[in-house]
């Protein structure tokens, strides 16, 4: 049964284009969230790089929630929503450590 065989390759894009169709625009969001994220909780280890932190992490936010509302997909809400909540603890651990302003 040569046809009950899917061949198909795995690439890291399936997995938020999970209905089959291109989804370009939030998957973008997604990842630019988990990177914001990313930036934001690795600089809050420093309290000297706050600003960055901070600022990131703020960033993060907003464009995490913008990716929530515009997601079609549960890999991309799972995406957004892991940036979403590193942004969010890097925003808050910059804010602690000195704020927005220097």
């Amino acid at each position: 049964m040569a046809q009950a065989v899917r061949r198909s390759h795995f690439s890291p894009v399936s997995l938020l284009n999970s209905d089959g169709k291109p989804h370009p625009v939030e998957n973008s969001f997604a990842a630019v969230t988990m990177l914001l994220g990313a930036v934001a909780i690795i600089t809050s280890i420093w309290p000297g790089l706050h600003l960055i932190s901070s600022w990131t992490g703020l960033a993060g936010v907003l464009t995490g929630m913008w990716a929530q509302f515009i997601s079609a997909t549960t890999g991309e809400r799972f995406v957004a929503i892991i940036g979403l909540g590193a942004a969010g603890v890097g925003f808050y651990l910059g804010v602690a450590h000195g704020g927005l302003i220097p």
